[in-house]
């Protein structure tokens, strides 16, 4: 006797794109343990051997160790010993993230409102855009001291020098991708009876947004290194300010810990700014040779 169809177990149905993607993060991971092991590995061998000296280079094995101690990075905001000492590295970890995401969102924004409107209104363009190709070459740390003054010594100065080392030089990209977006696209549009401004949301802005992402990803490193500064100059919280207290301390422990940190969580970022580009920009492929 046949069982009926409907009494036939259901299959579980597992999307074809999972796979793919794992076994692209598992191959991500082992290539990045790989690097970063070689480089830990030949570190920790001329240590061993002594060709290098260890308190001003301490091998990763001690360094790391430093880590125990967590109330090192409490140090530079007295008051919030409240915070669990296992939780205290991230209260300087989320100080970052904070000031750089923060600064990251509005500079972004308005470089690209700024170059829109420049490319928009000629007249707009004529009067801003002699001055922000003057001021963009201007490095972010340069601004740290200006920054202190108007905003003092906490979130906004940090804030202002992320905000500063996207605007400029992000503002500049957005007008000249728009500059250089293919007339075709424009006169197609035009052709199918879309106004101006039908083509400047669907038709500009897909165009530029694949290498907006590219100078957005590559400024990014300048924005953080950036709050970084301003952080070991005038505000006394986040990573910054631990890396400048272990070599008020000549700790070297400390510093290489707070370098440590400063690479992972910066590398970090840029793997997610990497997915969120793929996310948006799911249209593109990458070039395979």
């Amino acid at each position: 006797m046949s069982t009926p169809a409907s009494a036939a177990p259901a299959l579980r149905v597992v999307p074809r794109a999972t796979a793919p993607r794992l076994r692209q993060f598992a191959a991500a991971a082992v290539w990045w343990v790989l690097s970063v092991g070689i480089v830990v590995g030949i570190w920790e061998i001329t240590a061993a051997l002594g060709l290098i000296n260890t308190i001003i280079l301490p091998p990763p094995h001690k360094f790391v160790a430093e880590i125990r101690d967590q109330s090192q990075f409490l140090m530079p905001q007295p008051g919030v010993s409240a915070i669990p000492l296992h939780f205290a590295v991230f209260t300087a970890i989320g100080a970052s993230l904070r000031r750089v995401l923060v600064g990251l969102v509005l500079g972004s924004f308005a470089a690209v409102l700024t170059g829109s409107l420049a490319f928009y209104l000629r007249i707009f363009r004529n009067l801003t855009f002699p001055t922000i190709t003057m001021l963009a070459p201007i490095a972010p740390a340069a601004w740290i001291p200006l920054a202190i003054l108007a905003f003092g010594m906490g979130d906004g100065a940090a804030i202002f020098v992320v905000f500063v080392g996207i605007y400029f030089t992000l503002t500049l990209a957005t007008l000249n991708n728009m500059n250089n977006v293919a007339q075709v696209y424009v006169n197609t549009a035009r052709v199918l009876g879309a106004r101006r401004r039908q083509i400047m949301w669907l038709v500009v802005f897909p165009a530029i947004l694949p290498n907006l992402f590219v100078v957005l990803r590559m400024n990014f490193f300048a924005a953080w290194m950036g709050v970084l500064a301003a952080e070991m100059v005038g505000v006394r919280t986040g990573l910054g300010a631990v890396v400048v207290m272990g070599r008020q301390m000549m700790n070297m422990n400390l510093t290489f810990l707070g370098m440590a940190i400063i690479g992972l969580v910066g590398y970090l970022l840029d793997v997610g700014l990497g997915l969120l580009q793929k996310r948006v920009l799911w249209w593109r492929s990458a070039a395979r040779v």
